[in-house]
């Protein structure tokens, strides 16, 4: 089992996350569900509906396309996070690499959390365009 005050800790470190006050946390805390995978599982397969978010607290997952791998998520690496803000089909497949305990946030109770708590709402828009600015930084740096 794992406390509110641990889900508070566990989401601050992600990046879309990061303006939000402990108080703020403590409400997507709890929505926040822990999850159990057993190795070799698919959480979610590329061409999905993006319904969810993931933070791994335990285990590692691949995330893949087509068959190629594109990074493995481990402790307190987030993946899907764009599902919770975008209707665009899921663009990998995710897929557990030994037994796995997760943290998830469901897009719905995500929304309905944003629609009730402003704040919580201007602090994730801030994150996202500070994410969005970055790359566009490394896009317009010169080629060398």
């Amino acid at each position: 089992m794992i406390t509110t005050i641990e889900k508070v800790i566990t989401l601050q470190e992600i990046d879309v996350f990061e303006h939000l006050r402990t108080e703020d946390l403590s409400h997507l805390a709890a929505i926040a569900e822990v999850v159990e995978f057993p190795a070799d599982s698919t959480i979610y397969g590329e061409g999905g509906a993006p319904d969810s978010m993931y933070l791994v607290l335990e285990g590692r997952v691949r995330l893949h396309q087509k068959g190629k791998d594109v990074m493995t998520a481990t402790e307190k690496d987030a993946f899907g996070t764009w599902s919770l803000f975008d209707d665009e089909l899921r663009v990998v497949t995710a897929t557990t690499l030994e037994q796995t305990r997760l943290l998830r946030i469901d897009k719905e109770d995500f929304t309905d959390l944003l629609a009730d708590n402003v704040r919580i709402t201007q602090g994730i828009l801030k994150a996202l365009v500070q994410r969005v600015r970055r790359l566009m930084e490394l896009t317009n740096q010169p080629k060398s």
